[in-house]
């Protein structure tokens, strides 16, 4: 069941766990959906955000639309004029 403090939980949660620390997601409540969206640095970060509020919050409804940055490199040089 979702309640008026639904959202602020599950912020909590991934800002607060040590291993994640994430701050770089809005949660929001759609309807009787909770969405998760932003970017993070990789596909292992997002599903670890979504395991870990699906573990806690089981009887929620979840949407996720999480993208994943590019975080590597740049392949080429960029000239500057």
């Amino acid at each position: 069941m979702i309640d008026e403090y639904a959202e602020a939980a599950v912020q909590r949660l991934l800002t607060e766990h040590a291993g994640l620390a994430e701050q770089g997601i809005t949660v929001i409540l759609r309807e009787r959906t909770m969405v998760l969206y932003g970017e993070v640095e990789s596909t292992a970060r997002r599903d670890e955000i979504v395991r870990l509020v699906e573990e806690n919050f089981p009887d929620i409804p979840l949407h996720v639309d999480i993208g994943i940055t590019r975080a590597t490199p740049p392949s080429e040089a960029e000239d500057l004029l």
